[in-house]
């Protein structure tokens, strides 16, 4: 059989939900702001000592909900989100009946159920029963975003910890190129949660004042939440219909460091592995990456890893590599970090513009890599890599191009 030539994959449309603004528009302006949302949390009671640093979102829209469904706020959050990106890429959204949606998340509806099988499971078992608690598990977040918006594609929930959303765009992307289907809706969401404020908590890997990543004196990190959504498109569909054209997904790689259960490995070998193979599936060198947009949670075993990580792929490159760390605006959005940072790749690309990495004084000593700090950068972006690590050793690299009016 002769090798065809696998399709670009174009990026027409994205939406965003965060504590920097609900929508593009707000979002962008609160990144090249470089403004700080992190602060002490309010939407509900912990149970831990000190109260955590959080990016938390203050005011969301209300919904009109579909006859059958309940929606978490993880769900209201997508679906904001995806509401945005489809009208960001198409005005006739009847096009997009046959499109898939893959959402990631890490907690779904437990922030709506966690209370209730605190108290008493087995009452609150009985009294909702299985048909609504379903409602609230990861896979059916997917199939809310379908159901609100007519999409009656392949519908998918990804879980892989704090991977995930970037798991979702690499793999609705094969499904593109694997000619499952023309377009697809990707991405991840997340909301704050008790049972992930305690889990963190008992690691020991929270920063109670806003984190620094990549900082010598850094303490670990916030979480925060958000959600985003981008629209995944063949490029011959996404032309011939002349779809606004935001960029490529040019080469992504999976990997897992099969290590431990929570910590990376320290020399940063899966990372780096996920980084080669995006590179190679690209089909360009380390040389041609304009900027890295880093995990950067924060916490020592992290921040280090990933600097090894970045000494193997990058130690021969002729120029240091520009790095920053985004989750110092809006804190680790778990399952959705990968998409929302994403968005900022895509906006890097547009604008011209690379974020800092806020409150790094100090960083970790690393001749290969240019620490953005402290203020925006200008500087002409062709291509970004950003990466996203999890718990369980799941990696997931992804490089985007500008396009410049490419036609194949």
């Amino acid at each position: 059989m002769q090798n065809q030539r696998k399709p670009k994959i174009a990026i027409t449309g994205m939406g965003v939900v965060s504590p920097l603004g609900i929508g593009i528009h707000g979002f962008s302006s609160g990144l090249w702001e470089c403004r700080n949302t992190l602060r002490k949390l309010d939407l509900f009671e912990t149970g831990i000592d000190s109260t955590p640093i959080v990016a938390q979102i203050d005011a969301l829209p209300t919904l009109k909900k579909i006859p059958g469904y309940r929606y978490s706020r993880t769900d209201t959050l997508a679906i904001i989100a995806a509401e945005e990106a489809l009208n960001r890429s198409c005005v006739n959204t009847k096009l997009f009946s046959d499109a898939g949606v893959i959402i990631a998340s890490t907690v779904a509806g437990l922030t709506e159920i966690k209370p209730g099988l605190a108290k008493d499971p087995k009452q609150y078992y009985r009294q909702t029963g299985f048909a609504k608690l379903s409602t609230y598990q990861k896979g059916h977040l997917a199939n809310v975003v379908s159901a609100k918006l007519g999409l009656k594609g392949p519908s998918l929930g990804i879980s892989v910890a704090c991977a995930s959303g970037a798991m979702a765009i690499a793999l609705g992307a094969r499904m593109i190129q694997n000619g499952m289907v023309q377009r697809m809706l990707v991405g991840g969401s997340d909301a704050l949660c008790q049972f992930t404020i305690s889990g963190f908590n008992a690691l020991q890997i929270f920063d109670f004042e806003p984190c620094r990543p990549f900082d010598i004196v850094r303490k670990g990190l916030n979480i925060g939440e958000g959600a985003a959504i981008l629209v995944l498109e063949n490029l011959e569909s996404a032309l011939s219909r002349k779809a606004p054209i935001l960029g490529f997904l040019s080469g992504w790689g999976m990997t897992n460091d099969a290590y431990h259960a929570t910590a990376p490995h320290k020399d940063g070998v899966g990372l780096a592995q996920s980084i080669e193979l995006a590179l190679c599936s690209a089909k360009i060198s380390a040389d041609d990456i304009d900027y890295v947009n880093a995990h950067g949670t924060g916490t020592d075993l992290n921040d280090i890893a990933e600097v090894n990580a970045y000494k193997k792929v990058f130690g021969s490159r002729k120029t240091c590599i520009p790095v920053s760390s985004t989750k110092s605006f809006f804190g680790h959005n778990l399952g959705a970090a990968g998409a929302i940072e994403a968005v900022v790749s895509l906006l890097c690309l547009h604008a011209g513009l690379i974020p800092p990495t806020l409150r790094l004084n100090t960083p970790i000593n690393c001749d290969i890599v240019y620490w953005i700090k402290e203020k925006t950068l200008k500087k002409p972006v062709q291509r970004v890599l950003s990466v996203s690590a999890g718990f369980g050793g799941s990696n997931t690299s992804l490089i985007f191009e500008r396009w410049n009016g490419e036609t194949e």
